[in-house]
Formats: structure tokens, sequence, C-alpha cells
């Protein structure tokens, strides 16, 4: 089966409106392993608009003392420090995920909206990958379906790569003709992906009305899901969205 990780940036950005600890992002954390997902995601961005250099540790402390549970951190591996942000890479280094997933991402980007072009960033990338790897941190890339694009992931080392999947959702919620020949694209992208030896992540706007279709993408081992669940917890409280999750990448 797909396994799950759950994004928690939505829970801290609720926290972050208020002054204290409401609600407790670890807590919520533990929520979703204790419902049976398999993993939990961070995206810390320098802004520290919701997850937090303090969350990243306490989570990667949470997710250590649990077996066969994966911390993954996403981020921009070219963000240096701003204010009390350490930078993403000294972050990751300090606290050793299971996997880190290098996102292009500017400072001022609402959200993550597009992969990473290796032809451009390939060389600055490299480095960045060995050091990580040195760190025995798998290694993810945020990817568009671009064939080319994804024949040099393994040329950087890379261990992974995330299919970024926006345009996919967009097209299921629209209803727009043009689902199939990006979901075709997502297919050719995934069996490319396999060919090269790579595992294949997905992730972005993903949820419980075009996850069903997204699930069969060939070889897909993870989705980290964020805003979605978040959403349907305020109407299905925490545990049971997981559960809805884990139903829906089972095939049930």
């Amino acid at each position: 089966m797909t396994a799950l990780s759950v994004n928690l940036n939505k829970i801290a950005l609720i926290r972050n409106s208020r002054e204290g600890n409401t609600p407790d992002v670890v807590a919520h954390g533990r929520i979703c392993l204790d419902a049976g997902a398999q993993g939990l995601t961070v995206h810390p961005r320098p802004d520290q608009r919701h997850i937090r250099p303090g969350d990243v540790h306490d989570l990667a402390a949470l997710c250590r003392d649990r077996d066969g549970i994966e911390f993954n951190i996403e981020g921009n591996p070219f963000a240096g420090p701003l204010d009390d942000y350490p930078g993403l890479m000294p972050l990751v280094l300090e606290t050793r995920p299971d996997q880190c997933t290098l996102v292009p991402d500017s400072n001022d980007q609402l959200t993550s909206d597009h992969g990473f072009d290796l032809k451009r960033d390939g060389a600055r990338l490299e480095p960045i990958i060995t050091q990580l790897r040195d760190a025995n941190i798998r290694v993810s890339l945020f990817m568009d379906p671009d064939l080319e694009q994804i024949g040099l992931a393994p040329e950087v080392g890379a261990d992974r790569i995330e299919l970024y999947t926006g345009p996919y959702a967009k097209a299921v919620t629209n209803q727009s003709a043009d689902i199939e020949s990006i979901f075709a694209a997502h297919c050719a992208a995934a069996e490319h992906t396999r060919q090269l030896g790579l595992g294949i992540n997905a992730g972005h706007d993903l949820n419980l009305i075009n996850l069903p279709r997204y699930r069969t993408l060939p070889g897909l081992q993870e989705v980290s899901i964020g805003h979605a669940l978040t959403v349907d917890a305020l109407n299905m409280g925490l545990d049971n969205a997981v559960n809805a999750y884990l139903n829906c990448l089972r095939g049930n």
C-alpha cells in the first residue's frame, strides 16, 4: 500500500494565529500516527508562517520514538538563515529526518507550484544531495512530470522524486478535458522514474476525490497530504480523516 505522510503545516498555521500553543502540533502529529499514518511531513519556511524550527525538533523526536515511522522535511535547500530560522540544511542536519524532500520554492511563494529545473539547478543541488545522503537521509526531489528533467535526477544523486500533483488536482476539480492527458503524463513519468531505479512520491492538493485514481499510479510509494486532510478533519475529526485517507489508499 502507498504510505500516507500527513503534512502538519496547516495545524501550525492555525496555532500561529494566536499566542500560545493551541492547537499543539506535536499532539496532533501523535493523533495522526495513532490513527495509522506511516509518517509526518513538515515544510519549514524562512518566514515561519506555519512550522517553526522548534516544531521540527519536537516532531523528529516523536517520530524517532516510534518504530517504522518516517519523518519527512520539505523545503528549499538554498534557503539560508533568517532571524531565528537557521536555514533548511542546518535544520535538516540537526534533526536527521528519514527523508528530505527538496523543493524549489521562493521565500515569497504562497505554496509550492513547480518542480526543479535540473538543467539550471542540478550543479548546485549535487553537493547538497551528497551531504544529505552522507548523513543517511533519503533525498527526494520535487519534480514536474517532465521525462527529460526526471532523467537528470539520478545524475545529481536523488533517491526519489515527488511528483507535483497540483495541475492534476485542479483538472479533477474543474472536470477538465485535460485530465486524461495529465494523468497519462504522470503515469509515463512514474514508469520512467522506475526504469531509472528511483522511488516515487507525490503530493500537492491530493484529496479524497482525486486520490482514488492517483493511487493507481505505477510504483507510487508515498503521498504527502496536509491541506485537504486538515479541512476534512474539521468535519470528521483528525483521526477519522486519517483513516479515510488510509482507506482510500487501500482502495476501500
